[in-house]
């Protein structure tokens, strides 16, 4: 038996599976964990966290790109058998001369690694919404104003979701800040580290009560649905978005809203107030749906 301990990112899962698969270690001889502590109780005082050695010239089965997608999505979630159903499904697709076995939307394995990889891509996506920037401070060198943002996502994401606050917010100095790990940008550069604690995330400020304003003004009362809201922002995000603060109220008073709206005559749309914030998201909306359309 190989009890094999990796850190838990894919990258480590795909360097220790190289060698295994290399060595034509089969997965039923092999035990993953990315639980240091808990590997501790099952090695074998002889030939603890093993790897095979692998021969000089013996040669890596291909493997399609397509897998190796499919694999990085579901090392971000944190289900501990991720590890070696994934070996499994890499053992089938090459030694076991399954070639087609992505093909298979029936086979069991393969249905959870994909339930997985869904989940995954679920929570990238609520990354992206919830995100929600504070100011900090402002460099002394450089002038630039500084921004930090804590998200606690359910799975391991944080370097398949930042690209996203890359491009979006490229001419800010951000971090964002998660218990699995951190991410930091320079407006040049973006590099992580280690995730932290949520006494480090940073308090509220001015752009709170700008957030609660404008989640006030788009609240259509008379579209409310509170299963359909609660399904798109369930409730576990909450504590860390501004607005949520004012959600119970605005949902309370509904049906007076609707009611008052229906019995007032049409008024003119007010401009949007001159909020360099505001317009400085905007103008970034704007070019990325020029890049966007065809």
């Amino acid at each position: 038996m190989h009890t094999v301990i990796i850190e838990p990112s894919y990258e480590s899962w795909r360097d220790a599976a190289r060698r295994l698969l290399a060595a034509r270690i089969q997965p039923a001889a092999v035990l993953w964990s990315d639980d240091h502590q808990e590997t501790n109780l099952f090695a074998e005082p002889a030939n603890p966290f093993s790897l095979p050695e692998t021969p000089a010239k013996a040669p890596v089965p291909r493997v399609s790109s397509a897998f190796l997608e499919m694999a990085e999505t579901a090392a971000a979630h944190t289900d501990p058998r991720r590890w070696g159903m994934l070996y499994q499904l890499l053992w089938r697709s090459t030694h076991g001369g399954e070639k087609y076995l992505l093909q298979l939307m029936t086979d069991p394995q393969l249905r959870i690694v994909q339930n997985w990889c869904k989940a995954v891509r679920r929570e990238i996506h609520k990354m992206h919404a919830f995100v929600r920037f504070r100011l900090v401070g402002v460099d002394a060198v450089t002038g630039r104003e500084r921004f930090l943002a804590w998200f606690e996502p359910e799975y391991r994401i944080v370097k398949m979701a930042t690209p996203f606050f890359v491009k979006r917010f490229a001419s800010m100095d951000w971090s964002i800040l998660t218990p699995y790990a951190c991410a930091h940008w320079d407006g040049k550069h973006l590099h992580f580290s280690a995730g932290v604690a949520k006494d480090q995330a940073p308090a509220e400020d001015a752009h709170d009560d700008l957030w609660r304003t404008y989640y006030k003004s788009i609240f259509n009362p008379a579209r409310l649905k509170v299963k359909a809201m609660t399904t798109e922002m369930p409730k576990r995000y909450w504590k860390n978005l501004p607005e949520a603060a004012i959600i119970d109220e605005l949902v309370a008073t509904s049906t007076e809203r609707m009611q008052r709206m229906m019995e007032t005559d049409l008024l003119p749309a007010k401009p949007a107030p001159r909020n360099a914030y505001l317009k400085h998201l905007q103008e970034l909306n704007e070019a990325e749906n020029a890049e966007d359309s065809p």
